[in-house]
């Protein structure tokens, strides 16, 4: 049981910094943030979840089943993440690249504390136990500085794990997959790391001050973090309701506001990014009906483009009504990993991928959210991130883009390029 108590904030930009500055004497953190961006589907507009009252840790064998019996013993609120290659536990595959990271395949907390931010108030959600912290609590992150700071003071050299012309070679190779039949659609990715010191809290806000996207994300398990400026949501669920926005389709912003504009038209009517788009749509229709009510399964919303700080996207909607025999877990299983990430059709896109790509993925690609005491949740897609293990001083970030028969691979290596952007401007300063 929980303790709950509501305040109204004067200013929820500086009550936010506050909050997870404050947060950071925890060994366990997942802070995600909509960056006040209004979008139909948030059921918040941030939620800070901090140390573990109980916990799960695992590697991909059976990872869907673990979680599965921890949400429905703990029917509380739970946090944490799916990595990319808990694909082995749903279909006969492997991740036998290399892995400089070394988080585990999933892991997910109940928290002791939490903050759930709506409008102009935040609902303080304590479990019992520690009722009597409330106010403590928040004395002292009245304490803390309210401002994030923007200028990062890191100086990393980054190497990228694939060189261009290897790149090329590999692009190549998985067109004359799809020109064989193979594949339709795969999405190839590439690393970017560097051993270097981080400031993991000074790099989240320098990288989200940049990005501001919806589904932002700081996340801590002990010497592992995650900082993500991820503009996507893989799954939703809320009632029987579940929802998927693939993101295909991807351009830069221009300063110049006629230029920004005739960006976002070409990015509209580009029939290579609408037919990729249009394929991945298809992809999660497959995997909704799978656990949906018949004839349930419809699309709200294709191909529409949506304007980021970095970027334009081409994002669709797909909603459907899951069946009630389903668990929550089930659902997520039926989708994982998302289409977006992968290709179609996807178990011989996620064979290929792996033959092509030089790093394990982990929590790239992979999905970060929570589940409430109802089984309800809210996932997002583990891209445009920074991957830091404080341990062995290992930073990474990882692009990719969706390769189709229409791909010219030196495009397709500009548009990683374009996505890697942000994340090296933080951490190259």
């Amino acid at each position: 049981m929980r303790h709950h108590k509501e305040i109204l904030l004067t200013n929820t930009k500086d009550f936010k910094t506050q909050l997870v500055s404050w947060a950071q004497q925890y060994e366990e953190i997942v802070w995600l943030d909509s960056n006040q961006r209004l979008h139909s589907h948030a059921t918040y507009d941030a939620v800070l979840a901090v140390d573990a009252f109980t916990g799960i840790q695992t590697d991909a064998l059976n990872g869907f089943e673990k979680l599965k019996d921890y949400q429905e013993v703990t029917k509380d609120w739970i946090f944490g993440y799916l990595s990319y290659d808990l694909k082995n536990d749903i279909e006969p595959l492997s991740s036998e690249n290399f892995d400089g990271l070394n988080f585990p395949d999933l892991y997910f907390f109940q928290p002791k504390k939490l903050f759930l931010f709506k409008d102009k108030s935040v609902t303080i959600k304590y479990l019992n136990c520690i009722c009597d912290e409330v106010e403590s609590d928040l004395i002292t992150i009245s304490s803390f500085s309210k401002t994030a700071e923007s200028k990062v003071s890191n100086n990393i050299k980054i190497e990228s794990r694939v060189s261009k012309a290897s790149y090329i070679e590999k692009v190549t190779a998985m067109l004359s997959h799809i020109k064989r039949g193979d594949i339709y659609e795969a999405n190839f990715c590439q690393e970017f790391y560097a051993i270097a010191q981080l400031n993991p809290l000074e790099t989240y806000f320098s990288l989200n001050s940049i990005s501001q996207t919806p589904f932002a994300t700081f996340l801590k398990n002990g010497n592992q973090f995650l900082l993500s400026s991820s503009p996507e949501r893989f799954i939703k669920k809320e009632g029987s309701i579940i929802t998927s926005q693939p993101i295909k389709g991807t351009t830069r912003r221009s300063d110049n506001s006629n230029e920004d504009e005739d960006l976002k038209f070409a990015l509209k009517n580009d029939q290579k990014e609408r037919s990729e788009n249009i394929m991945i749509v298809d992809l999660v229709r497959n995997d909704l009906s799978k656990i949906a009510k018949k004839g349930t399964v419809k699309v709200t919303e294709l191909c529409e483009i949506h304007s980021f700080k970095q970027v334009h996207h081409m994002i669709s909607t797909v909603e459907a009504i899951v069946l009630p025999t389903v668990s929550a877990v089930g659902v997520i299983a039926a989708a994982f990993p998302m289409g977006s990430m992968t290709g179609a059709p996807k178990i011989s896109a996620m064979t290929i991928i792996e033959e092509l790509e030089e790093t394990k993925r982990g929590v790239y690609s992979g999905a970060v959210g929570y589940f409430s005491p109802q089984g309800d949740f809210d996932f997002n897609v583990v891209i445009r991130s920074i991957l830091y293990n404080a341990s062995n001083s290992y930073v990474s970030f990882s692009v990719g883009s969706a390769i189709t028969s229409k791909s010219t691979p030196e495009k397709e290596y500009e548009e990683c390029l374009v996505k890697a952007k942000a994340m090296r401007s933080v951490l190259e300063n």
